[in-house]
Protein backbone atom coordinates (compact mmCIF):
# COMPACT_ATOMS: atom_id res chain seq x y z
CA UNK A 1 0.00 0.00 0.00
CA UNK A 2 2.95 2.31 0.64
CA UNK A 3 3.92 1.91 -3.02
CA UNK A 4 0.49 3.15 -4.12
CA UNK A 5 0.76 6.17 -1.78
CA UNK A 6 4.25 6.97 -3.02
CA UNK A 7 3.01 6.73 -6.62
CA UNK A 8 0.32 9.30 -5.78
CA UNK A 9 2.93 11.63 -4.27
CA UNK A 10 5.12 11.20 -7.36
CA UNK A 11 2.17 12.09 -9.58
CA UNK A 12 1.55 15.28 -7.58
CA UNK A 13 5.24 16.14 -7.92
CA UNK A 14 5.07 15.51 -11.66
CA UNK A 15 2.15 17.91 -12.20
CA UNK A 16 3.66 20.45 -9.78
CA UNK A 17 1.05 20.32 -7.03
CA UNK A 18 2.36 20.67 -3.50
CA UNK A 19 -1.09 20.00 -2.01
CA UNK A 20 -4.40 18.65 -3.23
CA UNK A 21 -7.81 17.45 -2.17
CA UNK A 22 -7.63 13.66 -1.90
CA UNK A 23 -10.66 11.46 -2.53
CA UNK A 24 -10.59 7.69 -2.15
CA UNK A 25 -13.34 5.13 -2.66
CA UNK A 26 -13.06 1.55 -1.35
CA UNK A 27 -9.52 0.39 -2.26
CA UNK A 28 -8.79 3.99 -3.24
CA UNK A 29 -9.82 4.97 0.29
CA UNK A 30 -7.18 2.63 1.65
CA UNK A 31 -4.58 4.26 -0.58
CA UNK A 32 -5.83 7.69 0.49
CA UNK A 33 -5.40 6.75 4.15
CA UNK A 34 -1.87 5.52 3.55
CA UNK A 35 -1.15 8.73 1.64
CA UNK A 36 -2.68 10.76 4.49
CA UNK A 37 -0.57 9.21 7.23
CA UNK A 38 2.59 9.40 5.11
CA UNK A 39 2.11 12.86 3.55
CA UNK A 40 -0.33 14.68 5.88
CA UNK A 41 0.84 18.17 4.88
CA UNK A 42 0.05 17.51 1.21
CA UNK A 43 -3.71 17.17 1.79
CA UNK A 44 -6.08 20.14 1.78
CA UNK A 45 -9.26 18.10 2.34
CA UNK A 46 -9.72 14.35 2.50
CA UNK A 47 -12.80 12.31 1.53
CA UNK A 48 -12.90 8.61 2.40
CA UNK A 49 -15.76 6.56 0.94
CA UNK A 50 -16.83 3.02 1.89
CA UNK A 51 -13.38 1.98 3.05
CA UNK A 52 -11.53 0.39 5.96
CA UNK A 53 -8.38 1.13 7.95
CA UNK A 54 -7.47 -2.48 8.74
CA UNK A 55 -6.06 -3.84 11.97
CA UNK A 56 -7.96 -3.01 15.13
CA UNK A 57 -10.13 -0.54 13.17
CA UNK A 58 -11.59 -3.36 11.03
CA UNK A 59 -10.69 -4.75 7.63
CA UNK A 60 -12.76 -4.89 4.50
CA UNK A 61 -14.12 -8.26 3.45
CA UNK A 62 -11.32 -10.51 2.10
CA UNK A 63 -12.40 -10.43 -1.54
CA UNK A 64 -9.57 -12.76 -2.58
CA UNK A 65 -11.56 -15.60 -0.97
CA UNK A 66 -14.34 -15.16 -3.53
CA UNK A 67 -12.04 -16.12 -6.41
CA UNK A 68 -12.16 -19.78 -5.37
CA UNK A 69 -15.96 -20.00 -5.61
CA UNK A 70 -17.94 -21.15 -8.66
CA UNK A 71 -19.40 -18.21 -10.59
CA UNK A 72 -22.97 -18.66 -9.29
CA UNK A 73 -21.89 -18.84 -5.64
CA UNK A 74 -19.45 -15.96 -6.07
CA UNK A 75 -22.14 -13.73 -7.58
CA UNK A 76 -24.62 -14.61 -4.84
CA UNK A 77 -22.05 -13.82 -2.12
CA UNK A 78 -20.99 -10.62 -3.87
CA UNK A 79 -24.58 -9.38 -4.02
CA UNK A 80 -24.96 -9.49 -0.24
CA UNK A 81 -21.50 -8.02 0.27
CA UNK A 82 -22.32 -5.16 -2.10
CA UNK A 83 -25.50 -4.41 -0.15
CA UNK A 84 -26.75 -6.65 2.65
CA UNK A 85 -30.34 -6.14 1.39
CA UNK A 86 -29.62 -7.51 -2.11
CA UNK A 87 -31.65 -10.69 -2.02
CA UNK A 88 -33.39 -11.91 -5.19
CA UNK A 89 -36.63 -10.46 -3.83
CA UNK A 90 -35.07 -7.05 -3.15
CA UNK A 91 -33.49 -6.81 -6.58
CA UNK A 92 -36.77 -7.81 -8.25
CA UNK A 93 -38.43 -4.79 -6.62
CA UNK A 94 -35.53 -2.31 -7.05
CA UNK A 95 -34.53 -2.05 -10.73
CA UNK A 96 -31.72 0.47 -10.18
CA UNK A 97 -30.05 -1.82 -7.66
CA UNK A 98 -30.59 -4.77 -10.00
CA UNK A 99 -28.82 -2.85 -12.78
CA UNK A 100 -25.88 -2.07 -10.47
CA UNK A 101 -25.48 -5.80 -9.82
CA UNK A 102 -25.95 -6.76 -13.47
CA UNK A 103 -23.13 -4.40 -14.43
CA UNK A 104 -20.89 -5.77 -11.68
CA UNK A 105 -21.59 -9.40 -12.52
CA UNK A 106 -21.02 -8.90 -16.25
CA UNK A 107 -17.56 -7.37 -15.77
CA UNK A 108 -15.67 -10.62 -14.98
CA UNK A 109 -16.94 -12.11 -18.25
CA UNK A 110 -15.10 -9.52 -20.31
CA UNK A 111 -11.68 -10.36 -21.75
CA UNK A 112 -8.78 -9.21 -19.54
CA UNK A 113 -5.21 -8.61 -20.54
CA UNK A 114 -2.34 -10.24 -18.66
CA UNK A 115 -1.48 -6.79 -17.26
CA UNK A 116 -5.04 -6.34 -15.92
CA UNK A 117 -4.96 -9.76 -14.28
CA UNK A 118 -1.59 -9.01 -12.66
CA UNK A 119 -2.86 -5.62 -11.48
CA UNK A 120 -5.89 -7.23 -9.85
CA UNK A 121 -3.67 -9.77 -8.11
CA UNK A 122 -1.36 -7.08 -6.74
CA UNK A 123 -4.32 -4.99 -5.60
CA UNK A 124 -5.78 -7.91 -3.66
CA UNK A 125 -2.37 -8.52 -2.05
CA UNK A 126 -2.14 -4.88 -0.98
CA UNK A 127 -5.63 -5.08 0.57
CA UNK A 128 -4.64 -8.09 2.68
CA UNK A 129 -1.82 -6.23 4.46
CA UNK A 130 -3.54 -2.84 4.78
CA UNK A 131 -3.40 -1.50 8.36
CA UNK A 132 -3.17 2.20 9.19
CA UNK A 133 -5.34 2.08 12.33
CA UNK A 134 -2.60 3.17 14.71
CA UNK A 135 -1.41 5.98 12.39
CA UNK A 136 -4.71 7.66 11.47
CA UNK A 137 -4.17 10.33 14.13
CA UNK A 138 -1.41 11.71 11.86
CA UNK A 139 -4.00 12.91 9.33
CA UNK A 140 -4.46 16.62 10.01
CA UNK A 141 -6.65 17.76 7.10
CA UNK A 142 -10.40 18.21 7.48
CA UNK A 143 -11.80 14.77 6.63
CA UNK A 144 -15.22 13.59 5.50
CA UNK A 145 -15.83 9.88 5.99
CA UNK A 146 -18.80 8.44 4.11
CA UNK A 147 -20.38 5.02 4.42
CA UNK A 148 -23.33 3.00 3.23
CA UNK A 149 -25.50 1.69 6.02
CA UNK A 150 -25.83 -1.72 4.28
CA UNK A 151 -22.25 -2.18 3.07
CA UNK A 152 -20.99 -5.74 3.51
CA UNK A 153 -17.54 -5.11 2.02
CA UNK A 154 -16.56 -2.16 4.22
CA UNK A 155 -19.07 -2.33 7.09
CA UNK A 156 -20.31 0.83 8.78
CA UNK A 157 -18.42 -0.12 11.97
CA UNK A 158 -15.16 0.28 10.04
CA UNK A 159 -16.01 3.85 9.02
CA UNK A 160 -16.99 4.62 12.61
CA UNK A 161 -13.59 3.33 13.76
CA UNK A 162 -11.84 5.56 11.21
CA UNK A 163 -13.82 8.60 12.38
CA UNK A 164 -12.82 7.91 15.98
CA UNK A 165 -9.14 7.98 15.02
CA UNK A 166 -8.91 10.96 12.65
CA UNK A 167 -9.02 14.37 14.34
CA UNK A 168 -11.22 16.97 12.62
CA UNK A 169 -13.29 14.32 10.86
CA UNK A 170 -17.00 13.91 10.21
CA UNK A 171 -18.87 10.69 9.42
CA UNK A 172 -21.91 10.71 7.12
CA UNK A 173 -23.97 7.54 6.69
CA UNK A 174 -26.11 6.99 3.58
CA UNK A 175 -28.96 4.69 2.62
CA UNK A 176 -27.12 2.21 0.47
CA UNK A 177 -24.41 -0.39 0.42
CA UNK A 178 -20.92 -0.32 -1.06
CA UNK A 179 -22.20 1.61 -4.12
CA UNK A 180 -24.07 4.17 -1.98
CA UNK A 181 -22.99 6.98 -4.31
CA UNK A 182 -25.32 5.47 -6.91
CA UNK A 183 -28.07 4.75 -4.38
CA UNK A 184 -28.35 7.92 -2.27
CA UNK A 185 -28.25 11.21 -4.19
CA UNK A 186 -27.50 13.20 -1.04
CA UNK A 187 -24.03 11.65 -0.81
CA UNK A 188 -22.55 13.43 -3.83
CA UNK A 189 -24.15 16.72 -2.79
CA UNK A 190 -22.53 16.46 0.64
CA UNK A 191 -19.13 15.54 -0.79
CA UNK A 192 -19.19 18.46 -3.23
CA UNK A 193 -20.22 20.87 -0.46
CA UNK A 194 -17.45 19.60 1.81
CA UNK A 195 -14.80 20.04 -0.89
CA UNK A 196 -16.08 23.53 -1.75
CA UNK A 197 -16.21 24.79 1.86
Amino acid sequence: MADYANDAAALLDHVGWQTSNIIGLSFGGMVAQEFGVTYPKRIQRLVLMCTSAGGIAGSSYPLHQLAQLPTFERNKALRLLTDTRFTDEWLAEHPVDAEIMRFQEDRPNSEKTALQIEGERLQLEARIGHDVADRLHLISAPTLITAGRFDGIAPLANSQAIAERIPNSTLNVYEGGHPFLSQDRQAMRDIRAFLAS
